[in-house]
């Protein structure tokens, strides 16, 4: 059940992204924005390419994590972000500890110099949240 809730939820936000010209999410926000890997001694646990929920992370993948103060915003598994300063559709699939507000993290695969250069710095980002039912059947 839960996978076909993050199904339904990708179909939807890919849904509202226009196959031509730019893509027009209604929310806009100011976020803190930092970087991270895939790495030994980077995250917790044993595997540090599994994402809070539950997805397996790869390099390539364009995934950021999202602050829990963020959610209630509408940036819930699986919604389409567009990041000031980096090029295409990321998508919000882990999610940060608690203590974090206002602030995304932008997924680099194994590259840690990658993420050492993009360092900590203001973006804007742009999304469209997802509907009420969804944001609940993420939790």
């Amino acid at each position: 059940m839960r996978d076909a809730i993050k199904a339904l939820a990708l179909l939807l936000a890919a849904a509202s992204i226009p196959v031509h010209g730019e893509t027009t999410f209604s929310e806009r926000r100011t976020v803190t924005a930092t970087a991270y890997n895939s790495l030994q001694g980077q995250g917790a646990g044993e595997d540090h390419s599994l994402a809070a929920w539950g997805d397996q992370l790869e390099p390539g993948m364009k995934v950021i994590a999202v602050s829990r103060d963020l959610l209630d915003a509408g940036l819930d598994y699986g919604t389409a972000v567009t990041i000031e300063g980096l090029d295409g559709i990321w998508y919000v699939r882990d999610k940060m500890h608690s203590r974090w507000r206002n602030k995304i993290d932008i997924y680099m695969g194994e590259d840690r110099r990658a993420a050492l250069r993009w360092g900590k710095r203001k973006v804007r980002i742009r999304f469209e949240p997802l509907s009420q039912e969804l944001r609940t059947a993420n939790r």
